[in-house]
């Protein structure tokens, strides 16, 4: 059996292969930006894999995230910026120099201590020092749902936050009280602003309950299509178009998915 740095040499030595002369025609015409695409979807399917709960796709899926990791540090190689080896070093410097509580003499009370210091050490690190504000670390391009989370969490690890429960839910309320004011008086931008403020809120709720309001949505989203396709096979049974059946008799099915668990 091979040794775990045996094995990860070999899988750099197979990247740079797979770019050489005789490599594969498509990864060599691979580019960091034709890349992103591929990382995003790799890492959606790790959180498929979790939420499947399952150990073998997991780990298929955990290799596939690793794959883009080490194509772009041969891309970066290729292009003489930096190795994997450089990747390994300031992501090995990274986590001693936010841990002084695991290798340093320093201590903290609480998970809650340690978050609020590592901001504090994240904002003294030279790649950070040109950043106006805390928020500016939270990526831009992530989801709106799980952007909006980041950001709050962010916030709430300095203090702006919310004293008690009761407190998010009136603000959801008041949110909801000026949507409908809003569609009521037909005002479109209002109308808009205002449904963002009410998600905003709501995921509020969920960070004050430590819940992930991307992780909720998406589980809801897989029990809708679960339950439609209920629907869908019900039809096909009765040898029926959807569109002829009426919304009673869909709803029936639906209700039979829900109670045969079909999420």
């Amino acid at each position: 059996m091979l040794s775990m740095s045996k094995r990860f040499n070999n899988l750099l030595k197979i990247m740079s292969r797979l770019r050489g002369k005789k490599g594969c025609p498509w990864d060599k015409e691979q580019t960091t930006e034709s890349l992103k695409p591929f990382l995003i979807e790799e890492a959606y399917e790790v959180i498929e894999a979790i939420d499947e709960k399952s150990p073998e796709k997991l780990k298929e899926e955990l290799g596939d995230l690793l794959l883009q990791v080490v194509f772009h540090a041969q891309l970066a190689n290729e292009r003489k910026e930096f190795d994997m080896d450089g990747i390994l070093e300031t992501l090995e410097e990274k986590l001693i120099r936010r841990h002084p509580h695991v290798f340093g003499d320093v201590s903290y009370e609480d998970a809650k201590e340690v978050l609020v210091q590592w901001e504090k050490i994240k904002k003294e690190e030279k790649a950070n020092s040109k950043r106006e504000s805390m928020l500016d670390s939270v990526p831009k391009e992530l989801p709106a749902l799980l952007r909006a989370h980041r950001l709050q969490d962010k916030a709430a690890r300095v203090g702006f936050d919310w004293k008690h429960i009761n407190d998010v839910f009136a603000k959801v309320e008041e949110e909801i009280k000026e949507f409908k004011g809003a569609v009521k008086e037909k005002k479109a931008d209002e109308i808009e602003d205002e449904l963002g403020d009410i998600f905003f809120a709501l995921v509020n709720v969920a960070r004050f309950l430590e819940i992930n309001p991307e992780d909720a949505l998406r589980k809801t989203i897989s029990k809708f299509i679960s339950r439609f396709r209920y629907i869908e096979e019900k039809a096909k049974e009765a040898k029926r178009e959807l569109s002829d059946m009426t919304l009673e008799e869909m709803d029936k099915f639906w209700e039979e998915a829900k109670i045969k668990g079909n999420d």
